[in-house]
This record gives structure tokens, C-alpha cells and sequence, in this order.
């Protein structure tokens, strides 16, 4: 028997103001989402931004539906977003930021994980490593990579057909 020992590193921030200007920009932009995500179902809402290597930064809310599961994750809707108006520009970081009736949570909400395969799709796809910045009230949480996310995660190797 082998025993596999997985580690992750999350830098831990108190505030936005320890963070680049691109990323508090980010993160205002995930905030301002997050009041526009579309959950009465829940009250519980996620807003998310994507900041593309071309500057731009595309952002998504949840959007809940009664006919559950039919609705969508903040995560995902950005991100589908991003890859379906600018295919060929990679992501360069994300800022995903949640709240209640009584306001922004305390703690740093992670994506499900159907968002994390997402999101470790977008990075295969690109090649490159992007930062994750989850967003509470009395930190922010930086991960590295959406590998730190889901390390034994599933790729789409095994689906492409080989040449015969």
C-alpha cells in the first residue's frame, strides 16, 4: 500500500487593500453582481468576475429556478460567459463573493464542485494557472490554481477518441 499526501496552499488576506488594484477591481465587480443574482428561492447569493488577459472583466450571478436544478452558479455563468464571447483569451483571475438577507458572509464561500470542474476546464483549455479569490467579511482566501480546488480531479483525456 502507498498512502498519497495532497496539500494546498491558500494565501490569507484581511482585507482587499493587501491585494493588486486589478484584483480589488475584481472584487468590487463580483460584489456589485452579487446584488443582481436572482434567488428567492434561497436568499443565498453568489456573485463572480472573470478578469480576462485582454482587461476585460465579465461577471455572472446565480440564478435559482423552481424547477431545481435548472438554474445556474454565479461561477459558471461568468465563466461560460468569458469563454463563449473571448475563446481565444485566457482568464487571468476570478473573485467569487456570496451573501444572505443580512449581507456579505463572514467567512470565503468555494465553488460547488461542478463550478470547480469548470473551472479547471478553462485553465487546461488555456494552459495557465489563474488565482481564485474567495471574498468574505473578514478575509479573502487567493488559491493559485483550480487544481488547489479539486486535485484529484477528472480530465478529458480518457473522452478524446484516438487515431486509428
Amino acid at each position: 500500500m502507498k498512502q498519497l499526501n495532497l496539500t494546498t496552499q491558500i494565501e490569507v488576506y484581511e482585507n482587499s487593500k493587501e491585494l493588486s488594484q486589478p484584483e480589488q477591481l475584481l472584487i468590487d465587480s463580483a460584489k456589485e453582481v452579487c446584488l443582481k443574482a436572482y434567488a428567492p428561492y434561497s436568499e443565498f447569493k453568489v456573485g463572480a468576475a472573470v478578469l480576462l488577459k485582454n482587461g476585460k472583466i465579465i461577471t455572472g450571478s446565480n440564478q435559482e429556478n423552481a424547477a431545481y436544478p435548472s438554474g445556474l452558479c454565479a461561477e459558471r455563468t461568468a465563466m461560460f460567459y468569458a469563454n463563449t464571447q473571448y475563446p481565444e483569451t485566457p482568464v487571468v483571475s476570478m473573485a467569487i463573493i456570496a451573501m444572505n438577507k443580512n449581507g456579505i458572509l463572514e467567512n470565503p464561500v468555494a465553488p460547488c464542485g461542478a463550478c470547480r470542474q469548470v473551472l479547471l476546464e478553462t485553465e487546461l483549455r488555456f494552459k495557465q494557472a489563474y488565482n481564485i479569490l474567495l471574498v468574505g467579511k473578514s478575509s479573502i482566501q487567493k488559491v493559485k490554481s483550480s487544481k488547489d480546488l479539486l486535485p484529484l480531479s477528472f480530465v478529458g483525456e480518457g473522452l478524446l477518441k484516438s487515431e486509428d
